[in-house]
């Protein structure tokens, strides 16, 4: 049993970064990535549409689908599938909520970059006219004109793990580690700046069951642990602005740190993990530069670009 759904290219962004730990490394023709979730095979394509092949596809397909694309799925398969939001209160999105959610996971080029926001109740309506809602279909450009204003008016912090750092970090932590703390990192950071006003919660855009969230920030030696309070979903922008506000921003300060790493790299280089990225590495291993300060180098891209240079 299979479905296909066809998603925009930020949206085909976030499913990328989400699977990056679970990837194969084994890519079909036009392939970003082929993962793999317990019984269920994700295979993303460069046109946008992903397929979901196996035992749980539609539950997984779910993640990613709106209301109306999921009724339509579960009227396919006559099966009901797993919404996200589910642990979410009723009036949750009329609260005064802190929000976070990282992008850059799935990239091989370029940073992991982690923000937060909080959006108090009075300020809704203010961030719903920026169009902020909508922040999965916004064009990287609109993304650009909102920022500024998210900065200017919301408070926030944002952390930006370069390659360097990253690949420095990643041999005792792996990525959903590093994703866990790079959240709990700036949650603290806006609570302080905040203080003593505390949010009606925390939203956290979910990339790992709670209780293994909390694991990684145990193992990791973290302190304080931020956990009061706290709710996690996928899709977890169309639960609280504040969580569309911080992969806007996240996403802006992304873009600008790829702007920089190709000015030095002097190539373009490419989103993803795909067979763009290995030869982009290639290139730079051709001229003699490092790789540990453009990518992350764990990556099975790494070795790839290597035999490209046989």
């Amino acid at each position: 049993m299979q479905t296909v759904i066809q998603v925009t290219p930020t949206q085909l962004k976030k499913i990328t970064d989400y699977y990056a730990n679970m990837a194969t490394g084994k890519q079909p023709t036009g392939a970003i990535f082929v993962a793999k979730k317990g019984p269920t095979t994700i295979t993303a394509y460069r046109s946008g549409k992903v397929m979901f092949q196996g035992a749980n596809y539609a539950q997984e397909a779910a993640r990613w689908q709106t209301p109306a694309q999921q009724n339509t799925t579960r009227q396919a398969t006559g099966k009901q599938a797993t919404t996200p939001g589910v642990n979410i209160p009723q009036g949750f999105a009329n609260w005064s909520v802190l929000g976070s959610d990282e992008v850059g996971a799935g990239a091989y080029f370029g940073p992991l970059t982690t923000a937060a926001v909080y959006v108090p109740k009075d300020q809704l309506a203010w961030v719903r006219q920026l169009g902020i809602a909508d922040s999965k279909t916004l064009t990287d450009a609109k993304m650009r004109q909102i920022a500024p204003e998210i900065i200017a008016n919301l408070p926030h912090h944002v952390v930006n793990l370069m390659p360097e750092k990253y690949n420095q970090m990643q041999p005792t932590n792996n990525v959903n580690q590093m994703k866990a703390i790079s959240h709990n990192f700036v949650l603290g950071k806006v609570l302080a700046k905040i203080a003593p006003t505390t949010p009606d919660a925390i939203l956290i855009d979910q990339f790992a069951q709670a209780s293994t969230y909390f694991k990684y920030l145990t193992h990791a030696q973290q302190s304080p642990i931020i956990k009061d309070n706290v709710y996690f979903t996928t899709k977890g922008e169309q639960y609280h602005l504040s969580v569309a506000a911080a992969s806007i921003l996240a996403r802006v300060v992304e873009l600008d740190s790829m702007a920089k790493l190709s000015d030095e790299a002097g190539i373009s280089l490419p989103i993803g993990a795909g067979r763009q990225a290995d030869e982009a590495a290639a290139q730079l291993l051709d001229r003699g530069l490092d790789l540990n300060h453009f990518a992350k180098v764990h990556f099975a891209n790494t070795q790839k670009a290597q035999k490209l240079r046989r």
